[in-house]
């Protein structure tokens, strides 16, 4: 049991080292994973060997998609194409709907931008829906939070849920499908809330301009893209690989068929990404700017997150190697804890620390191990592990969260009212999608 107690030491120095010290996760994760690999018996070449096989097998399968993924938010954000989505749906939707338009907005946009990102530049939009139509701007603001922080957690091409998939091994295509089956009615979650908690704190009419100048007079200024431009590189993306997954699905009309092979390339993650991004060329509208600029910019979001990814794909390789799978199986066998432990995991280092990539990463690496012992080594297996961890990392969102105080800053909120609103939200959210995550479990698993 020793081992057992080990890993829950090296867990809580992690937390400890990331939340209290500030030490960044890519080092904190290399630093534990090294830890845990003398703790487990491994000698010290074995160690650097399962380290680096870690780090390197991790990127090799994710490190292109992710980088493709922050090149499509650099255009989306810089063209202006995420305030132009908003735009198109809140024609559709309607002035008076105001909050949903807004929120569906943010589950869109944030399948490619950073939530944080997506909120600073749908901000101004928020402040104007609110002086127009009256809503208090607390309700839009909640509203768009939870809608980006949903796709942040569950949908490719977000970053986190594409290195979690990638980490504990699940097809890409299926947390794609299944995690917008249960990202729907946990973003809904989170708009109930918005809707009927934000209505209590109403706003004066003046609101700060908190918003960074730059990014307010891109979209002031520059002439935005059509929503047909800016809806294209997100949304063909998803629907090649969708229609690679459904199509290799057993009974389906395409399996097997003469179209086989050239769907199976183009839903290619990979493949489906790179063409997204030379549709994302199509919005650059600033004669100032160049193609280097703007891919540089999301290359550069990109580099944090590959190191943190590979970080985590480290720790999980070291804890493979050891017999820790073995001893936690024979402990957790007789609980059934299924999917809750993954979901626990998360939301207790969400909670903890503060980001949820980091909770998404860390969880992964954690539970991939361990999949066996709780009953989750099948394919869809690993797609609901994913998505119960998804679930976890949304809870919950308070006063180490750099996206809570964007969030409280951007709209006028004291601290008080961000954690009855923000926080109170992305809990309810957390809740809601692991019992939704549950429910599909129930039925494919």
């Amino acid at each position: 049991m020793y081992i057992i107690i080990a890993l829950i030491l090296v867990i809580a120095l992690l937390i400890f080292t990331t939340t209290k010290i500030k030490i960044h996760p890519f080092i904190t994760l290399l630093f534990s994973a090294v830890l845990m690999g003398f703790i487990g018996g491994l000698d010290g070449n074995t160690v650097i060997t399962k380290l680096t096989e870690g780090f390197g097998s991790t990127l090799k399968s994710i490190g292109i998609i992710i980088a493709f993924g922050t090149i499509i938010g650099s255009y989306l954000e810089h063209s202006g194409g995420a305030a132009a989505m908003a735009t198109a749906v809140l024609k559709i939707v309607g002035e008076r709907k105001s909050a949903l338009a807004i929120h569906i907005t943010g589950f869109i946009v944030s399948m490619a931008v950073f939530c944080d990102s997506g909120f600073i530049i749908l901000s101004p939009l928020n402040k104007a829906i609110s002086k127009k139509s009256g809503i208090p701007l607390a309700v839009l603001a909640i509203a768009l939070s939870t809608g980006l922080l949903t796709s942040h957690v569950f949908i490719p091409p977000a970053a986190g849920p594409l290195a979690s998939a990638a980490t504990i091994g699940a097809d890409i295509g299926l947390v794609l499908v299944f995690g917008l089956i249960a990202g729907i009615p946990t973003a809904l979650a989170g708009f109930f809330w918005a809707s009927y908690y934000g209505r209590k704190l109403v706003r004066d009419d003046e609101f700060e301009a908190i918003v960074e100048e730059k990014k307010a007079e891109i979209i002031e200024r520059a002439k935005l893209p059509t929503a047909k431009k800016s809806f294209s590189p997100i949304i063909i993306p998803i629907l090649l690989i969708a229609l690679k997954s459904i199509s290799n699905y057993p009974g389906s009309p395409i399996d097997g068929g003469t179209l086989q092979p050239i769907i199976d390339f183009i839903g290619n993650p990979v493949v489906a990404l790179f063409i997204g991004v030379f549709i994302a060329f199509t919005l650059k509208n600033d004669k100032k700017a160049t193609h280097f600029d703007w891919i540089a910019k999301g290359l550069k979001s990109a580099g944090i997150i590959l190191l943190i990814t590979g970080a985590g794909g480290a720790f999980g390789n070291i804890l493979r190697a050891t017999n820790l799978n073995d001893v936690i199986g024979s402990v957790l066998i007789e609980y059934q804890v299924g999917i809750i432990l993954p979901f626990v995991i998360a939301a207790v280092l969400k909670s903890a620390q503060g980001s949820a990539t980091v909770a998404l990463i860390t969880t992964a690496a954690l539970i991939s191990p361990l999949l066996p012992s709780l009953g989750l080594d099948s394919e869809m297996g690993k797609v609901m592990a994913v998505l119960a961890i998804s679930a976890g990392s949304m809870m919950v969102s308070h006063v180490n969260d750099s996206y809570f105080w964007v969030v409280a800053q951007f709209s006028n909120l004291n601290t008080s009212e961000a954690l009855r609103g923000q926080s109170i939200a992305t809990l309810l959210q957390g809740l809601t999608g692991i019992v939704v995550v549950a429910i599909i479990s129930f039925i494919v698993l």
